[in-house]
C-alpha cells in the first residue's frame, strides 16, 4: 500500500478522522466516474418518471447528441480504436439500449404501472 500525505483544512481533517478505515474505499468511489455523462441518465429518468404512455414509450429515442456519440463509439470500436474508458461508455449505452428495448417489447411493463 502507498502512503500519501495531504494538507487539508482543519475542519476537513476532523471529518476524515471520523471515517477511519473507510477513507480508502470512499476515495476510490469518489474517483470512479460514471460511464456516461449525468445528463444521459437524467434524460432517461425524466422520461421514465413522466409516466409515459405506451405510444410515448414506443416513440422514445436517444437525443441527437447521444446518437452521435454512440455512432462515434461504434465506429471506433469497429476500427479497434476504443480505449478502456470508451469501452465502458459503449457498454453502458448498450445496457441502456437493451433495457429500453425490453421496456418497448413489454418485458418491463411493470415499470410503467408503478410510476
Amino acid at each position: 500500500m502507498v502512503k500519501i500525505t495531504l494538507e487539508v483544512p482543519e475542519e476537513l481533517s476532523h471529518k476524515l478522522v471520523q471515517l477511519g478505515d473507510r477513507l480508502p474505499e470512499l476515495l476510490a468511489l469518489s474517483l470512479e466516474q460514471p460511464p456516461l455523462p449525468t445528463r444521459v441518465y437524467q434524460y432517461i429518468l425524466d422520461f421514465l418518471v413522466s409516466n409515459p404512455t405506451s405510444e410515448q414509450i414506443l416513440a422514445f429515442r436517444p437525443t441527437a447528441e447521444m446518437q452521435e456519440r454512440m455512432q462515434t463509439l461504434l465506429r471506433r470500436n469497429k476500427a479497434g480504436e476504443l480505449n478502456p474508458t470508451e469501452q465502458k461508455e459503449l457498454d453502458e449505452y448498450e445496457r441502456i439500449e437493451h433495457l429500453i428495448i425490453m421496456l418497448k417489447t413489454g418485458n418491463l411493463s411493470h415499470l410503467t404501472t408503478n410510476l
